[in-house]
């Protein structure tokens, strides 16, 4: 699958994608590190991706509809996340995936659970 990490991803989290074996692109790959919200969907919507960011500006499904950009992930963390919090919480994304695909959907993703919007 398709991903575009937002820029509140590191190194580690792309790594762990990939080895899952996804195509990843990143925004600071594509030096669009400060772009606006809309910008960074419009991207993705063009590029077939699906967003995994930790902006909870992107659930909102009137601004940001997923089904136009390939699925829309949000990590929702309470408090400042550690690299093992996130890791965790990637992975419980990673294990939904093979499940579910997310296309047309947006997930907001907290621990133990993933709260789907379907927009079929």
């Amino acid at each position: 699958m398709k991903f575009k990490l937002d820029e509140n991803f590191g190194i580690r989290t792309q790594e762990i994608f990939r080895i899952a074996g996804h195509d990843i692109q990143t925004v600071f790959e594509q030096n669009m590190q400060g772009c606006s919200d809309p910008h960074l969907y419009e991207v993705c919507c063009s590029e077939k991706r699906c967003l995994v960011t930790m902006d909870l500006d992107f659930a909102d499904i009137i601004n940001f509809p997923p089904t136009k950009a390939n699925g829309i992930i949000v990590i929702r963390i309470r408090r400042t996340p550690t690299i093992i919090v996130l890791e965790q919480l990637i992975h419980q994304v990673l294990q939904a995936i093979k499940q579910r695909t997310i296309e047309g959907e947006l997930w907001i993703v907290e621990f133990g659970r993933i709260r789907i919007h379907q927009n079929k």
